[in-house]
């Protein structure tokens, strides 16, 4: 697919999903696409790492098992987009609806906005119960503010991977691009952590998920960047100077950009030592503002990243029409 079909069908599925996202009927009814690759990545993860093995063996598996992943998404995905585009034209409606079901605009809005309605009707209790759903750091060791920006941070780095990444790769690469970058993230977030279980076996699917997310990191930056420079209550200014001192810093070679880019814009500080289960993890501070946080600012993250949103079509939109052009 080329680049005057890619972006078009790169808009449409911009908008199909901020109008609709993914019922909550066909979750409960078929599951979704991403719990599908999980079930794989399961399967793949119990027939080929084998604790017994040595840690070069472990980490060839686990190439192997993100390539056998990557064959048959990518497979998949082509023979569909093969066959919605025999339709013509007409074809990019059926197509563009598959590749919406792997963006996360309005899931990620609608996760992010229930910790600041838990913080405003129920206290730090009902924040604590909301943001468990988006963090893996233990909710009991935070307190209002640390609930609060562990919901901007979720917010900054998921519309890093769950929105802007996806759309670069679908409009680069059709829906098997997507798909592709898909399995991969979901591959990283099952099975690329530093446990004993994981380290070898899961190295692939870290590193590769590093190198696809880093175009779309630094994208999402400039969308926040310039978010904030259209809305009087952010500042463009510090969010870049964040950017610029502060993300290389992050122990994340990418979540250190969007983390930086909202924290300077809404004046406050984000990461930082963090407690995962019973881990704390000590990391550098995104941007020099104030530590603390209320469900004010998780509402203030929220509007520039409804604006990021919209530039983010904007810039589809203008591409597509270039392209076709």
């Amino acid at each position: 697919m080329n680049l005057s079909a890619s972006l078009p069908l790169l808009v449409l599925a911009l908008a199909i999903e901020a109008a609709f996202g993914y019922p909550s009927r066909f979750y409960a009814a078929i599951g979704h696409p991403v719990t599908w690759i999980g079930r794989w990545i399961g399967m793949l993860d119990r027939v080929l790492n084998r604790e017994a093995a040595s840690f070069a063996t472990r980490k060839a598996m686990g190439a192997l098992a993100l390539a056998l992943l990557l064959a048959v998404i990518i497979a998949l995905s082509a023979l569909a987009q093969r066959l919605c585009l025999s339709f013509g034209l007409l074809g990019l409606i059926p197509l563009a609806l598959l590749a919406s079901t792997l963006i996360a605009q309005r899931s990620l809005h609608e996760h992010v906005a229930s910790v600041a309605e838990g913080l405003e009707r129920e206290g730090l209790d009902g924040g604590r119960r909301a943001v468990a759903m988006i963090v893996g750091r233990n909710p009991q060791t935070l307190d209002e503010a640390g609930v609060a920006r562990a919901a901007i941070e979720s917010l900054a780095e998921n519309f890093s991977d769950g929105i802007v990444a996806p759309a670069f790769w679908l409009g680069a690469g059709g829906l098997p691009g997507i798909a592709a970058y898909k399995a991969i993230n979901t591959a990283d977030s099952m099975i690329g952590h530093r446990t004993p279980r994981h380290l070898a076996f899961g190295w692939a699917a870290a590193r590769l998920d590093d190198l696809v997310n880093l175009p779309a990191s630094r994208l999402t930056a400039l969308l926040l960047v310039a978010s904030a420079a259209l809305d009087r209550t952010a500042d463009a200014r510090n969010a870049w100077r964040a950017v610029r001192h502060d993300a290389g810093k992050h122990r994340s070679p990418n979540a250190g950009w969007p983390e930086a880019a909202m924290a300077g814009a809404l004046g406050r500080r984000l990461a930082g030592p963090r407690v995962y289960g019973e881990t704390r993890v000590e990391d550098h501070w995104m941007g020099d503002g104030r530590a603390e946080a209320n469900a004010t600012d998780i509402r203030r993250a929220l509007r520039l990243y409804r604006r990021s949103c919209g530039l983010l079509w904007g810039l589809a939109a203008l591409l597509a029409a270039t392209a076709i052009l």
